[in-house]
Order: structure tokens, then C-alpha cells, then sequence
């Protein structure tokens, strides 16, 4: 049997609703608010919840948000007084089934019940075909990253990247990520919370670069109904929503000091109490941060809070810009293209050689949320089954390569030295010979990476920019 949670505060409504659909075969609880219906919803699993937009502590929005969080194989549909067709759009782009308008009428209502349970039964239904058909695919012993957000690559950067994600993902440890904008910081702590025990929690991310000093407050610790002019009805913080599984916050060096002090009294007393309330909540949260700022930098000049640093800073890693992956970038590439494909209904195959050389020899300032857009946009623009030059933006297809940066397509002989190679008696040239044949050795072997080529030849990265200007490797 089919079990349903009412939750409407007029009592009348929710009578009627429930013996209608009791007669109908289901199993139906009632809740006159939301918090009483998300009580309800630990302890019992439904197939689908009916929920007034109204209630007295709440709104349908909140309820929605909160359901699809904790219980996402649960049908939602929100039922109002109100017909807004803004409203109704939102809501089921959030993850309602349906948006139903009252007065309800017993055919419709159920009519769109049953057609809910059936779509939820059938998700649920290729959900379970798609994990046994990955089980399959994953090799015994391999454990997979979270499919469609982190791609695991084959450079020596993207190993030691999923070395360390493996190392501190089953700890309970809060990290820092450390990287450039674009490089797919999200991605990877959704990764860490993936291959964690708290796989099955929820996993929240805030944007805190998109925070006001008054609206932050609210967004972490949640408020109480009329707790200040505008809580017109009571918000479960991040804090709170993210309770038992992971919390991210990206651009963390961004938060006011005063926030600063408020998130550092929560993470030191695992508790939480919603503005307006003197009631505080047990909180098990793991946080991960993100930044793309040198937070030790700002705790020197006054930005960030060094005890709130080391807080956070149980564990750090260093996402590699895109620049420094080697071949990596093509295998990025060619997932993004599937992913376009898939989105655009097309069928490109590959991308053209020149396209490949254009792509690696640029230096991706958005990382890979840069190149995820362009092979979007060339996608798009691409006709046949091979992307072309054409299909890149000039900032990339009319890409100078600086004096300092080898390009993709490299020398392969010394002999495309040929002032070194001037006079093979001379001691200083054939030292130059040697010296420029090591570099490229050196070079092809990283994949033409300036800085781990700077490591393995003992030198900074700078030298090694000026040995190569000097014979010139990279004109």
C-alpha cells in the first residue's frame, strides 16, 4: 500500500484529503506543520507528500528544499490557494511533481497522485539500473568518483589530487581546497563526501562570495517566524539542513569578520541556534571550504580570523590550474564534448588536430570551467562530426604563445636549434646542445609541464623560462 503525509495547517482539508484517499487504497498521516511533518518523515518512508504552501511555521518552498535534501526519492506536490504561474515554475524546477490550485477536485487530485508515485517508482526503477550497470563497469576493488563531477585524469597532478582525496575522504576531518577560480573545487569536495561515511547525508554547498553582511546570518544559522521585520515565516539554516552530512563553502575569505566569529563559536560548539530562538541544536557537520585567496595573506592584514583558519584547516589541498595537467585537458575535453552532445541533441565525434594543438598550447586563466563553456559553444556552432578552428573564440584560435611557453607541438630534434648547432667544436655550443636536449627530454616527459619540469631539473621556474628564451625553444 501507498503511503501519503498531508501537511496542512487547516485541519478541514486535510480531514477530507485523507479519508478521500484512504478509500482510494492509500496509507495517509497527517501533519498540521512542517516541523511536525518533517518528524514524520523520519519515521516513516512515503511514497509522496502533499504539502499546503502555507503553513504556520513555514512556507512550500522551505518544505520542498528540505524534503528534496533529506528524502529525494519522495514526490513532492505543493497545493495553494494561490495560482501563480511564477510560483508554480519555480517550484517544480526546485523538484515538486505538481503545483495544484485549491479548490481541489477529488479526479484531478487523484489522478495527479497516481501519475506522481508512478514517475517517482520509475526514476527510482533506472536509478537502480544505472548503479548496477556502473557496478559492472567499475572494476573489483576500484573505487569510483562521483560520475559527472570529478574526472579523474592521468597526469601525475590529477593522481596525487585523487591520492589525497582517497587519504582524507573516510576521516572526519575538515579541508581547505586551495586553487584558481574554475578549477573545480565543488567538484571535488562533493568527491571527498562521496567516498566518506556521510555518502548517504546530505552534502550543502553555499556561495558565500554572494553573501551580504545582513543576509549571511540567516543563510548559516536560520531564523525564527517574526524574529526581525521580514521573517515571515521560520528558515532552517545551512547548518541545520546540513546536519549528519557535509557543508561547503566556497569563497570563504569573503565572509565579514563579525560572521567569522559567529561561524567559529558553531564549529567550536557543534551546536547551532537560529536567530530569534533560544533553543540551540546538536549539530555532526563536516566543512570543507574553498578559496582562491591566500587566507594567510588575509589573516595578516586583518581579514580572516587565524583561529577560524586553523579550524578549517585540518587538512588543505592544492587543485592544479588546468595549465598544469598535461594531458588531462583533452581528456576533459572529450568528457564535456559527450556531456554537449547529450545537451544539444548532436553528434561531433572529435576535435580537429588544429584544435587539439590550440588547446594545449593555451593557458586557460578560467580552468575548467572555461574550457567546459568553449567545447559547449563549439559544439554548438560545429556542423560535421569534427570541431574546427572556426568554432573557438579568437582569444583562444588567435592565442600567442609567450617566448617563455613551449608549445604543444615541439621541436622534435635538435636540429630545430640551429644556432646552437653552429659549430659542434665549439665547447659553449655543445654545452648549449646538451643542455637544451635534456630540457626537451625533460619537457616531453611531464607533457611540456613548465613547473614539474622545473622540479625534476633542480631549477625555479623562472631559470628555466630564461634557458629556454635563450635557445629559443618555443619560437
Amino acid at each position: 500500500m501507498k503511503k501519503i503525509l498531508i501537511i496542512d495547517d487547516e485541519v478541514n482539508v486535510a480531514l477530507l484529503l485523507s479519508k478521500f484517499l484512504t478509500r482510494n487504497g492509500f496509507d495517509v498521516v497527517t501533519a498540521s506543520n512542517g516541523s511536525n511533518g518533517m518528524e514524520a518523515l523520519k519515521s516513516n518512508d512515503f511514497s509522496l507528500v502533499l504539502c499546503d504552501y502555507r503553513l504556520d511555521d513555514t512556507d512550500g518552498r522551505e518544505m520542498l528544499r528540505n524534503i528534496k535534501i533529506h528524502y529525494p526519492k519522495t514526490g513532492v506536490i505543493i497545493i495553494t490557494g494561490y495560482s501563480d504561474i511564477k510560483m508554480a515554475v519555480e517550484l517544480i524546477k526546485m523538484g515538486a511533481y505538481d503545483y495544484i490550485t485549491k479548490p481541489l477536485y477529488p479526479d484531478e487530485i487523484l489522478n495527479t497522485i497516481n501519475k506522481a508515485i508512478e514517475t517517482q517508482y520509475a526514476l527510482q526503477q533506472e536509478d537502480e539500473e544505472v548503479a548496477n550497470t556502473t557496478d559492472k563497469a567499475v572494476k573489483p576493488g576500484k573505487k569510483q568518483l562521483l560520475a559527472g563531477e570529478f574526472v579523474v585524469g592521468t597526469s601525475r597532478a590529477s593522481k596525487e589530487l585523487v591520492r589525497q582525496i582517497e587519504l582524507v575522504a573516510p576521516t572526519g576531518y575538515s579541508v581547505i581546497i586551495l586553487g584558481e577560480s574554475g578549477t573545480g573545487k565543488e567538484a571535488v569536495a562533493k568527491s571527498i563526501h562521496m567516498s566518506s561515511p556521510r555518502q548517504n547525508k546530505p552534502f550543502i554547498a553555499m556561495d558565500c562570495g554572494s553573501l551580504t553582511k545582513e543576509l549571511a546570518a540567516s543563510e548559516f544559522f536560520g531564523h525564527e517566524k517574526g524574529s526581525f521585520t521580514g521573517a515571515l515565516y521560520t528558515k532552517i539554516g545551512h547548518f541545520e539542513m546540513a546536519n549528519g552530512g557535509t557543508l561547503f563553502l566556497d569563497e570563504v575569505g569573503n565572509l565579514s569578520y563579525d560572521i567569522q566569529a559567529a561561524l567559529l563559536r558553531t564549529v567550536q560548539e557543534r551546536k547551532v541556534k537560529r536567530i530569534g530562538s533560544t533553543k540551540e541544536i546538536d549539530l555532526d557537520v563536516r566543512i570543507i571550504v574553498a578559496t582562491n585567496e591566500n587566507l594567510q595573506d588575509g589573516i595578516q592584514k586583518g581579514r580572516f580570523r587565524e583561529d577560524l583558519y586553523h579550524r578549517f584547516n585540518e587538512f588543505s589541498i592544492y587543485m592544479p590550474p588546468l595549465r598544469e595537467r598535461g594531458n588531462d585537458i583533452m581528456l576533459l575535453a572529450e568528457h564535456f564534448l559527450r556531456i554537449a552532445n547529450e545537451e544539444l541533441s548532436r553528434n561531433v565525434a572529435s576535435f580537429s588536430q588544429e584544435v587539439v594543438e590550440c588547446f594545449m598550447n593555451y593557458r586557460w586563466p578560467g580552468n575548467i570551467r572555461e574550457l567546459k563553456n568553449i567545447v559547449r559553444r563549439a559544439t554548438l556552432l560545429t556542423e560535421g562530426e569534427e570541431i574546427q578552428l572556426k568554432a573557438l573564440p579568437l582569444e583562444i584560435s588567435n592565442y600567442k604563445i609567450p617566448v617563455y611557453d613551449t608549445p604543444y607541438t615541439a621541436p622534435q630534434t635538435a636540429a630545430s636549434a640551429p644556432e646552437v648547432r653552429e659549430n659542434k667544436h665549439d665547447l659553449k655550443n655543445a654545452a648549449l646542445e646538451a643542455e637544451y636536449e635534456t630540457i626537451l627530454k625533460v619537457l616531453r616527459e611531464v607533457n611540456f609541464n613548465k613547473t614539474k619540469a622545473a622540479e625534476i631539473l633542480k631549477i625555479d621556474r623562472k631559470t628555466l623560462y630564461n634557458k629556454m628564451k635563450a635557445i629559443n625553444m618555443g619560437k
